[in-house]
């Protein structure tokens, strides 16, 4: 097992946890010199804050790990490839490398709907994306498809304990 898949399990174990409360599937873990410095999974639903992404999280609990806003000696291991917003904040937080399980087709900021950190900002974060991209990918099929389920047959959802 590489390094980049030894991280990448525990944003997976991360996203799990937004899972069980019932949020989309997404998990980000921060890493300076081989150790974990910040966690985060998504919790936008349960917050009720557009702000509450895995990455947005992670570099909360990084910075405040750290004591400082800069994170140029971190790594992010996030599961799936960063929105424009979380894109943003890993330019201003200088994070130096970014590596994401699959990609984003709807918001991906990184690749896949835009390059953002290949426009002019003061910080250019390393890249790579793809590493666990099935177990990612899956994880958020499997969320996607049992919400649909219980949309489909909402009289399946009732208690009738």
């Amino acid at each position: 097992m590489t390094q980049d898949e030894k991280f990448m399990l525990l944003a997976i174990e991360q996203a799990e946890k937004a899972r069980e409360l019932g949020e989309v599937p997404i998990g980000a873990v921060i890493v300076k010199d081989g150790e974990v410095v910040g966690t985060g999974f998504n919790r936008r639903e349960t917050g009720k804050n557009a702000l509450y992404h895995a990455e947005i999280i992670a570099i909360d609990d990084a910075c405040r790990r750290l004591g400082g806003w800069r994170l140029w000696q971190c790594e992010m291991y996030v599961t799936m490839e960063p929105c424009p917003m979380c894109a943003g904040a890993i330019i201003n937080s200088r994070i130096k490398r970014i590596v994401y399980g699959c990609c984003d087709m709807k918001a991906g900021s990184v690749k896949s709907v835009i390059d953002l950190f290949e426009l002019p900002y003061n910080h250019k974060p390393v890249y790579e994306g793809g590493i666990m991209a099935e177990e990612c990918s899956q994880m958020l099929s499997s969320f996607f498809r049992q919400l649909r389920e219980k949309k489909k047959n909402p009289v399946d959802n009732i208690d009738t304990k």
